[in-house]
């Protein structure tokens, strides 16, 4: 069912729910801010996985995060049981006036009807078309032309019965003075106290990630005076296994890495204060052009309408345009293929420079 809200509604308190992954929670963003230039005077909270909190924790416009920790099903039946109904008294508690839910999980569309808001919006998916769907929620909204859709734009359809604009909604990422510090304690013991640029190769799916050898090549080509090179990567012990790789291989006296040593609020500082940021299809992707930092992304056989940097100050260089590549609902993620090999470092070097020599 689909129906307009009266333009006289005026919610005092909104919930916008989403259960997925970092890069997801930041393209939520569009929403939260659309929602506060809408209804300034409304407190907004979010419901979201515990682990990806850094990517919304310091945004302004948020009240308060109701954090799922995907532990608790770890620790037993009775304190998952627990903490799930602590969760729902306390979004109970809150009383809000709508409740968003841009996921798609049972859970979410559960907890939006026991919130008892008046109004909840969902997403009309294919595979939900049930009852239970519909009776978790009193608002829906087609997805009949999400493929043709960026996910932020997926994302603000939801504001449609609302009549909420979202013309002037970006995506943003927040972090605080002290994670900058700690950013630039890193560099500075890095011996990095100049400009510099930042690339990350890494991906928690290999899949998604360029060849080691190009990685350094390209890192090789970018030598120039004055400009320095921080690798970056999760303190992941495949990611950092890479990183060494790559180092190994690098002949540029001025690529330097401190990867694994910041936490995503730190990164997302270091990021904002580098001449440019190199990366594949990833959260600190999607975090750079957040923070409209100069952004070369290389991309492989992931929908790239759908996942594509979000903004005007993005370079996007696709293995599609030099192969053939699979399908992205095709690929077994497990896969140690690099589906990016085919792109040309001089393509990259290229895009770099753009940016650089600008």
């Amino acid at each position: 069912m689909v129906s307009q809200i009266p333009a006289s509604f005026t919610p005092r308190n909104i919930l916008v729910i989403k259960l997925r992954h970092h890069g997801d929670m930041l393209l939520t963003t569009p929403v939260i801010n659309a929602l506060h230039q809408r209804y300034p005077n409304a407190a907004i909270d979010v419901l979201l996985y515990q682990e990806t909190r850094p990517m919304l924790q310091a945004h302004p416009a948020i009240r308060k995060l109701h954090l799922i920790d995907r532990k608790w099903k770890k620790q037993g039946i009775w304190h998952q049981a627990k903490q799930e109904l602590k969760l729902v008294n306390a979004i109970r508690d809150s009383h809000y006036d709508v409740v968003i839910n841009l996921a798609d999980q049972w859970r979410s569309a559960l907890i939006a009807r026991l919130s008892d808001a008046p109004v909840r919006i969902g997403f009309a998916f294919n595979k939900r078309d049930n009852h239970f769907w519909h009776y978790c929620h009193n608002h829906l909204v087609s997805t009949q032309n999400f493929s043709q859709l960026h996910t932020v734009e997926q994302n603000l359809l939801a504001l449609s019965p609302l009549d909420v604009p979202t013309d002037s909604a970006p995506v943003s990422m927040y972090y605080a003075d002290e994670d900058w510090q700690a950013a630039q304690k890193q560099l500075h013991e890095q011996g990095v106290n100049g400009p510099y640029v930042v690339i990350q190769p890494t991906s928690r799916w290999t899949f998604k990630c360029w060849d080691d050898e190009k990685v350094a090549a390209l890192v090789n080509q970018l030598n120039q005076p004055g400009l320095q090179i921080v690798l970056t990567a999760a303190p992941d012990r495949k990611e950092m296994a890479m990183i060494a790789h790559i180092l190994s291989l690098c002949q540029n006296p001025q690529v330097t890495t401190i990867a694994g040593q910041l936490s995503l609020t730190q990164l997302a500082a270091l990021i904002d204060h580098a001449r440019l940021f190199i990366g594949v299809d990833s959260a600190p992707m999607h975090m750079a052009a957040a923070l409209q930092t100069p952004c070369v992304a290389l991309f492989g056989p992931t929908k790239l309408q759908q996942w594509r940097p979000w903004g005007a100050n993005n370079r996007i260089i696709w293995a599609g345009d030099y192969g053939s590549l699979p399908t992205p609902d095709s690929i077994d993620t497990k896969t140690e293929q690099r589906y990016l090999s085919a792109i040309p470092v001089e393509d990259v070097v290229a895009a770099a420079r753009s940016y650089l020599d600008a």
